[in-house]
């Protein structure tokens, strides 16, 4: 590179690090991110983490500088109940050796083909996590992987280990909700929950769940109509989804919450709301529908009836 495209390339990195040094939660293009993470000061590089499950899909190529951390290593059993959230020390434990730290940018991807793939869930699931132990400054890569390599850009098959992070003192556990929370709040005024599963199982068409249906007075909004048809880790823009949003009920003014059937849709879509759409108040109820169904001697109510629009 002659010496007047390096100043250049240097000055440009500087200008969008300046842009990214506010912390915030949202997306980054595949263009901003190589800029990045190809910052000739590695101490100035994002964290980049490869959620995908399938760890062969990250040996045969991946982004530049990325750390594999599979998001159902963030889950397990408890009481019974599958793909539970760990415990807070084991959580924190394994971030800090996926290099999550507070001071730095974390850039977070996965696949994102065409439904029927949904690996798009496990970046928000792992966005979750970090959010929820007060990282504070992170981006999901639009597009993923595909988005990365349409763009002219190469994986890589090299590994690549994050040295230990350091996780902020204070975390936030507000951005999560428990069973009891939803059930008290669910149908008091100007609150809205939404179900982020696909229409059949929301009305208990599947052969997937213990019990069959919603929470009763959940309104049904499938995820992928949030993002793009041929690329599930694209984000539509909220200008094309708004007035479906509106449609369901699900407006800005509301306190919502988010659920579906292990968290992973749900955090998709409190993903959205959140942190693309702008809305001020949305949380996650983590135990989801496989906990519901479970709790209380599986006593808890359950609706099959078609979907429902909200107006509280």
């Amino acid at each position: 590179m002659k010496p007047t495209s390096f100043v250049a390339a240097l000055v440009g990195i500087t200008t969008l690090l300046a842009g990214m040094a506010q912390a915030e939660i949202g997306l980054i293009t595949p263009a901003d991110a190589k800029a990045l993470i190809e910052n000739p000061d590695p101490a100035k590089r994002p964290i980049v983490l490869d959620t995908r499950g399938g760890y062969k899909d990250y040996f045969r190529g991946h982004l530049p500088t990325a750390h594999h951390i599979n998001f159902d290593t963030l889950r397990g059993t408890d009481h019974a109940v599958p793909v539970q959230y760990l415990p807070e020390d084991i959580t924190k434990a394994l971030l800090v050796r996926a290099g999550a730290d507070k001071d730095r940018l974390h850039i977070v991807y996965a696949t994102g083909e065409a439904l029927p793939n949904d690996e798009i869930l496990s970046a928000t699931m792992v966005v979750h996590v970090l959010e929820k132990e007060g990282i504070k400054n992170i981006r999901i890569l639009d597009g993923g992987l595909p988005a990365w390599k349409a763009a002219g850009f190469k994986p890589t098959q090299e590994y690549f280990g994050n040295p230990a992070g350091k996780l902020p003192e204070k975390g936030n556990p507000e951005v999560a909700l428990t069973a009891d929370e939803v059930i008290a709040k669910k149908d008091k005024k100007g609150v809205i929950l939404v179900d982020a599963r696909p229409i059949n199982e929301y009305l208990g068409q599947d052969e997937v769940w213990l019990r069959k249906g919603h929470i009763p007075g959940a309104v049904s909004f499938h995820w992928a109509r949030l993002t793009e048809k041929d690329n599930t880790h694209k984000f539509k823009p909220f200008s094309e989804v708004k007035a479906d949003l509106e449609a369901a009920g699900i407006t800005k003014d509301k306190e919502i919450m988010c659920y579906c059937g292990t968290s992973r849709e749900g955090s998709l879509l409190r993903f959205y709301l959140k942190h693309v759409a702008g809305y001020p108040n949305v949380r996650l109820y983590e135990g989801a529908w496989k906990e519901y169904v479970w709790l209380k001697d599986k006593s808890l109510p359950a609706e099959t009836e078609a979907p429902k629009t909200a107006a509280k």
